[in-house]
């Protein structure tokens, strides 16, 4: 008998989203990169049958935070909660089907605080006088988030502590020309503070062992990266700043401080996995997925602003654990989206929302074209003529036409709904289509453009298979619309992880006779030798709306 798909790698599968800073709601930018490409990649370790754990959370303790509260004259805490059901409420419009979005509560901060006094009792940091930038009017450390300047390294105007164009690290004093990011026309100056650092040089050869022998999951830019940065000798990390917002860091060398926001990611990654885990009906420890003894393969999806710091200082603490913790295996990063070939700007009103473009067309159409358009390796933008086009001539219009010619053959077929032959050919080609479908979904190949071409291709090619049987009776060629609504049948199972109301659509009719989400793509599902008559549901160009639940 066929194998349809290779059993290749079964683990249980961890994704991880980025963690959306709660300083407003999401734009399609943030959408079209990680956060679409951890749910399409989710949904089909799902319908593999596989384990799988997708989880994220708001990173509260962001400066950023800070900033843009000040700026709009409320308070951080007001901002955070704000913000955060708005960002959920753009995940689940447009179908981010994520297990659990982990609250910022005291289970969070104890699950960072252990992680970090781990590390602090191990001897990992060190004390270090630097220079950091001082507002004297307030009396204000300004780092991260509250201060801009030009990049030391690419000159491009970044923020403190990180280069969003070059991700290339700009710590303590190394900021050019820096201002406020609350009032540019504060005058800044420097004072000297003594801080906890994490000394990345001392993690050099591991973590260029560690990147070597999975280059392959690092996108080119990704890899660009992180060869300039061990081309030079490592900085030292900012692990606690003198700041009032964050989490108050636990060591007394350094009392008042907070922890680096940044830092704190990967035991709120732990946190989340775990309160991710109970919503699944699993009850653990947090960190306890994290072991490896768990042997899970944790995939992170995020912006290429956020590579430095979860290619590197992460990874490095991490290691600093000793051998008790799991090492992300893909971190798949993604350019910068625009809109009409602008960049997004929340300032000059040049946004696009998922609710308000949810208002507009189908949830299907929409998931579909930003997952064409991801800006996967170069930035890449968002047109709603190019959105109506794709709709209209590559998805909308040939599906219903191959969904019609379907339906019309079973309407003339009167009730005879005896099952149809699947011929040796039509299993074959399904076995290429599982086949090109798992290159575009799986890692190290995984590819949002190419997983969404290929179902505008497939669905092209079995329209015109159809317009050729158009008019012949179901009785008249068994075997040749058996290999069609074998084909049908199992193209509909292979875009479920984008066309998901599509996908659900068909499930009601019938179309999947009661197999669940986790036995989709099972090896041997389509591994069959007669199949069941169907009509597909047809794609409809109405809106959506905004407020969709998950789907997941």
């Amino acid at each position: 008998m066929t194998q349809l798909l290779p059993t290749d790698d079964d683990r249980p599968v961890l994704v991880l989203g980025p963690n959306p800073t709660p300083n407003g709601g999401m734009h399609l930018g943030h959408i079209a990169g990680p956060y679409l490409a951890g749910d399409i990649y989710a949904r089909y370790q799902r319908a593999r049958g596989r384990n799988v754990i997708f989880t994220t959370e708001t990173d509260d303790s962001q400066t950023y935070v800070v900033a843009s509260a000040a700026r709009e004259g409320i308070t951080s805490e007001e901002l955070c909660k704000r913000s955060t059901a708005q960002i959920q409420e753009a995940l689940q419009a447009i179908g981010i089907s994520y297990d659990g979005f982990g609250p910022f509560d005291s289970t969070y901060k104890a699950t960072v605080l252990q992680y970090f006094s781990a590390l602090h009792a191990a001897g990992v940091f060190r004390l270090k006088t630097v220079r950091l930038p001082y507002l004297e009017r307030t009396g204000e450390f300004m780092v991260e988030g509250l201060i801009e300047g030009d990049c030391p390294v690419c000159l491009s105007s970044s923020r403190g502590g990180l280069c969003e164009t070059c991700c290339h690290p700009n710590n303590f004093d190394q900021l050019i020309n820096p201002h406020s990011t609350i009032d540019p026309n504060d005058k800044l100056t420097y004072r000297e503070a003594t801080i906890m650092v994490l000394p990345l040089e001392e993690y050099r050869e591991r973590l260029a062992a560690y990147h070597e022998s999975l280059a392959e999951h690092r996108r080119p830019h990704v890899r660009q990266m992180i060869a300039e940065l061990l081309s030079h000798p490592l900085q030292d990390i900012p692990i606690t700043f003198p700041l009032n917002w964050g989490v108050q860091a636990p060591f007394p060398e350094v009392p008042g401080q907070v922890l680096n926001a940044w830092l704190e990611l990967i035991p709120a990654g732990m946190f989340t996995t775990s309160y991710a885990a109970s919503k699944l009906g699993r009850d653990t420890v947090p960190g306890e997925l994290w072991r490896k003894a768990e042997n899970l393969r944790i995939v992170h999806f995020l912006g290429f602003d956020n590579a430095y710091y979860f290619c590197l200082p992460h990874i490095a603490m991490l290691m600093a654990h000793g051998d008790k913790y799991s090492l992300p295996e893909s971190i798949i990063n993604n350019e910068f989206y625009e809109l009409e070939s602008s960049k997004f700007s929340t300032s000059k009103r040049h946004v696009l929302t998922p609710q308000e473009l949810l208002k507009e067309v189908p949830r299907d159409v929409a998931r579909l074209y930003l997952a064409l358009t991801a800006p996967e390796y170069q930035r890449s933008t968002f047109s709603r003529a190019g959105l109506d086009k794709m709709a209209e001539d590559r998805l909308i219009g040939p599906w219903n036409q191959l969904a019609g010619t379907l339906a019309k053959a079973i309407a003339n077929a009167g009730d005879d709904s005896a099952k149809l032959p699947v011929s040796p050919a039509a299993r074959g080609r399904v076995v290429a289509m599982l086949e090109r479908f798992n290159l575009c979904y799986e890692m190290p190949t995984f590819n949002l453009n190419r997983s969404a071409d290929t179902v505008l291709v497939q669905i092209d090619r079995l329209r015109r298979v159809a317009a050729a049987l158009d008019g012949t009776a179901l009785d008249e060629q068994p075997e040749a619309w058996g290999d069609l609504f074998c084909e049908v049948k199992a193209l509909l199972a292979l875009a479920s992880p984008i066309l998901i109301d599509l996908t659900e659509a068909a499930r009601e009719a019938g179309v999947f006779d009661g197999t669940p989400d986790a036995g989709l793509l099972v090896a041997g599902a389509f591994d069959i030798t007669e199949v069941t008559p169907f009509a597909p549901p047809l794609l409809t160009a109405e809106p959506t709306g905004g407020d969709l639940a998950g789907g997941g």
